[in-house]
């Protein structure tokens, strides 16, 4: 029979660049890839985010097929999944990427007392435990970590694992569930392939102008690639070698300077990564303990309507409401809406955490995290408590003409492009040559800005004092 090697698929949904399955391919007799229904992940993901994690291995089955293996699903906890393979199996080992949540590191402390486990970096470029501080502490300010990211030896395209030309066989007789049907994610095909398609066609555009045009909300300037990061049917170390191509190819500084910022995004995505291995309190609460007893308003009507796009606030409602319809928000509307909701209504960042991570089809829990605290000034940042978004100027720099309103607010649409931002200062005479009443065809203002700008300075201050 031989040695057996479990590929254990988390987040590497994909057959490049995956140093798991090239180790496990290279040094077993047979394979299995094994995907685990793990109750406390699906049951608790949003339900955009379930169906492009279904479709995504619905892929990846037919990937493997042309290999001549197959997906073996098997239903969780994972580590029930696999005591029952270890029963039929004399000789298995499993294979895996590092994980870095508090929930992966239990489970798989777990798994290493059933069977053999071997895991390998592949989720982030670095192990969160390569960027440290010279005393080996590590770091919790984003600018030095990635200057320090950035000295160590940067991947190169050689450091890419190719896809396997031929896969070990599969154990006679080994079985699976079948996997769930689920319908596609509308705007985000769930393949391996049209990750690299989307790569490509930025990597070949967008992204000599990313610096420029990322926060343009009504600008096709992001790469949207974010849920495929997520699961990994796109490798970050590949994505950063192809981008750093293009930057060694361009001789224009700037240029340069609107790929690097790109490429500083990928290292962003590591720090929160590492911030949430060292630091896994971060799930349950600030980082900055000095803001542990922020007053923190309890309102129902005020989180609902911010939920649902009601706040009178145009720009605040396009993004809720694009969160809603697609499970997808450009990231200035996410720095925009959590700004809202913890500066302007001063409710707990938490609750607004834990609706991104119940709508959101990229929903991460170490990025989600980290760009609330960060909103919140709970985070990482030097001194961030007084950094409180105006929406309305957010709006109007971000979304000058007002497009993006128009398309996720359409009651807006037909307003001039100056009113579009702030319905309320239309007259009597043009909202009614418009058809418009403000508090019917759009809601009021829930809450008047520069009166919460004040009222959270103050809270801030409490919190500081105590």
């Amino acid at each position: 029979m031989g040695k057996t090697a479990i590929w254990w698929i988390r987040r590497d949904i994909r057959l490049s660049d995956n140093p798991a399955l090239t180790a496990a391919a290279e040094n077993a007799d047979q394979l299995i890839p094994l995907f685990i229904l793990e109750p406390e992940l699906m049951e608790n993901a949003a339900p955009k985010r379930r169906s492009f994690l279904l479709n995504a291995l619905a892929d990846l089955d037919q990937q493997l097929n042309k290999l001549g293996s197959r997906l073996v699903v098997r239903q969780g906890p994972a580590q029930a999944a696999m005591q029952a393979i270890k029963e039929t199996l004399p000789e298995v080992s499993v294979y895996a990427h590092k994980d870095f949540s508090p929930f992966a590191r239990q489970r798989d402390a777990q798994i290493k007392s059933v069977l053999p486990f071997k895991s390998f970096s592949g989720l982030t470029i670095r192990d969160p435990n390569e960027i440290l501080k010279g005393d080996g502490d590590p770091y919790v300010v984003y600018s030095p970590y990635k200057n320090k990211w950035y000295i160590e030896p940067i991947p190169t395209p050689g450091d890419i694992l190719p896809i396997p030309e031929k896969l070990p066989p599969l154990p006679d007789s080994i079985e699976s569930i079948t996997l769930p049907n689920s319908p596609q994610v509308t705007g985000f095909p769930a393949s391996e392939q049209e990750a690299q398609t989307r790569l490509d066609e930025f990597l070949s555009d967008a992204l000599r102008y990313y610096k420029s045009q990322r926060d343009r909300m009504d600008l096709d300037g992001t790469s949207r690639l974010s849920p495929y990061f997520r699961f990994g049917l796109l490798s970050a170390r590949e994505a950063f070698t192809q981008a750093q191509i293009v930057w060694l190819q361009s001789k224009n500084s700037q240029e340069r300077a609107e790929i690097r910022t790109w490429m500083d995004e990928l290292v962003w995505r590591e720090f929160y990564t590492a911030i949430l291995y060292h630091f896994p309190k971060v799930m349950g609460g600030p980082f900055r303990e000095d803001y542990q007893n922020i007053p923190w308003r309890e309102s129902t009507e005020d989180l609902h309507a911010w939920q649902e796009g009601q706040t009178g606030y145009p720009i605040v409602d396009a993004c809720m409401r694009q969160l809603k319809e697609t499970g997808w928000m450009h990231n200035r509307g996410r720095m925009i809406a959590a700004s809202f909701l913890t500066k302007d209504l001063l409710i707990n960042w938490q609750l607004g955490e834990d609706w991104f991570m119940n709508n959101l089809v990229d929903g991460d829990p170490a990025a989600n995290n980290g760009g609330w605290q960060w909103s919140a000034g709970t985070g990482t940042d030097a001194a961030p408590y007084f950094r409180i978004f105006n929406p309305v100027l957010q709006g109007k720099k971000f979304d000058p003409e007002g497009a993006y309103i128009a398309q996720w607010v359409p009651e807006l649409s037909q307003l001039p492009v100056e009113f579009r931002h702030e319905p309320w200062l239309l007259s009597n005479a043009d909202a009614h040559e418009y058809g418009f009443r403000l508090g019917e065809t759009y809601p009021q203002r829930i809450v008047d800005h520069d009166f919460a700008r004040q009222r959270t300075l103050d809270a801030y201050q409490f919190a500081r004092n105590l």
